[in-house]
């Protein structure tokens, strides 16, 4: 976190390779306002592999708050069966949804599934589609999705990633995994701290801060071929990278000219520009989805607050006045909902604003030590950092708080997530 959680301090390769360290369990928490109940049976043949792609559907619908997922009682369908709909009604599901898995003769898998309505009785549509077997748990986050924008009409992101560092045993790495937290893969591995990753706009690159050479540098890598470069390695200090939304400029921090202070980079590196001069500290920014303004964190009213200032400079503005301590922006893909960490007392929530200026500032969380929340790209759900049993994990939530997942690992501490955009 560029902005210390406790201190208000100044801003200070290899190819993906390998499995993580631990994989994930999913623990879901809480109960929505409105779900919708849905069966996933389990899928004719899969337990001939090593994903359990029905589990993997369930805890995707059910993360997503969406859903209240009806236990199908151990029974197995597939995509032809011709379901008994009053049977399913009198378990109080609304939707059904079935399957198969097939092997190849090349070694791949054909998996097809069908969705149902149940109240209706009616067929829902379905996939078929032939992957690789280490693709088998991607093709369920893709049936997930399928399910998600029938029944919601709003696409999934079940099929979408996350970035995030952890520390262990000495170490830092950065990685990249599904964004249910499994199928973890290293992107960089350092003996000093790596931070603040964040994914380019298409998804092929991701930018982060390592101090592998004992001073913060900022890099960019690609995610495919781990081939990466220095964008900002100024003299003093350079941190916080965030990408503009076409991707072509990444606002940083700087310490280069004094003090710390925006400024816009193109993709390629070269002769920074600066966006303001304050005497303040300015740091943590983030683009608006139109890409015409950054929000970023500043002390220039005292403490650490959030402000919006236009990408060609001019006024800023304040946007967080209630507390004294808000850092960590956020904002949602619609614009609409800023997400950051709020300072109550001496716990650090994490809190979501109507940037509309409808309402006031929500927390949404139940732990005291939350950091670096990141939107979904459908914005229905927030990946971020929280203590839990005297370690770092990372959570989900929906915008109201009601419904939590922990994604913990087996001992290494989980840091600094960000949620990748769509286009896997």
């Amino acid at each position: 976190m560029l902005f210390p959680r406790r201190t208000f301090l100044g801003a200070c390769g290899a190819a993906l390779a390998g499995p993580a360290l631990a994989q994930f369990k999913v623990e879901i928490s809480g109960v929505g306002a409105t779900q919708l109940p849905i069966a996933i049976a389990k899928f004719r043949d899969e337990d001939r592999t090593n994903q359990p792609i029905s589990a993997i559907i369930r805890a995707d619908l059910e993360r997503s708050g969406a859903f209240k997922i009806i236990d199908a009682g151990g029974v197995t369908l597939d995509e032809t069966t011709s379901p008994n709909m009053a049977d399913w009604r009198g378990r109080s599901a609304d939707a059904l949804a079935a399957g198969s898995l097939m092997r190849l003769a090349d070694g791949r898998f054909d998996v097809r599934f069908k969705l149902w309505d149940v109240v209706k009785g009616a067929d829902n549509g379905g996939q078929s589609n032939v992957v690789d077997s280490a693709d088998l748990r991607l093709a369920a986050h893709r049936i997930a999705d399928f399910i998600y924008q029938k029944l919601t009409g709003e696409k999934g992101v079940f099929s979408t990633r996350i970035a995030y560092v952890t520390r262990g045993g000495g170490r830092y790495t950065l990685r990249v995994a599904d964004a249910d937290g499994e199928g973890g893969q290293v992107a960089l591995a350092s003996p000093e701290p790596i931070i603040s990753p964040t994914w380019s706009p298409d998804g092929k690159e991701l930018a982060y801060v390592s101090f592998e050479t004992h001073k913060p540098v900022v890099y960019t890598q690609d995610v495919l071929s781990g081939k990466r470069r220095p964008i900002a390695d100024f003299r003093g200090s350079n941190s916080a990278p965030a990408w503009s939304p076409d991707g072509q400029t990444l606002a940083v921090t700087l310490s280069r000219e004094g003090g710390s202070q925006l400024f816009l980079i193109a993709r390629n590196g070269g002769s920074p520009r600066r966006l303001m001069t304050s005497p303040a500290i300015d740091t943590e920014a983030t683009f608006a989805p139109d890409g015409k303004s950054i929000y970023f964190v500043s002390d220039r009213g005292g403490g650490p607050q959030i402000y919006r200032i236009g990408i060609d400079g001019g006024a800023v503005q304040r946007v967080t006045f209630t507390g004294s301590y808000n850092i960590s922006p956020s904002v949602s893909p619609d614009g609409r909902t800023l997400a950051y960490i709020s300072r109550l007392g001496n716990a650090f929530k994490l809190t979501t604003m109507d940037l509309s200026g409808g309402g006031s500032p929500q927390t949404i969380t139940d732990t005291n030590d939350d950091e670096r929340p990141s939107f979904a790209p459908n914005g229905r759900l927030i990946v971020y950092q929280t203590r839990a049993d005297g370690r770092d994990v990372l959570m989900t939530t929906t915008l109201d708080g009601k419904i939590k997942a922990r994604l913990p690992s087996a001992s290494a501490d989980l840091r600094q997530p960000v949620w990748g955009p769509y286009g896997r």
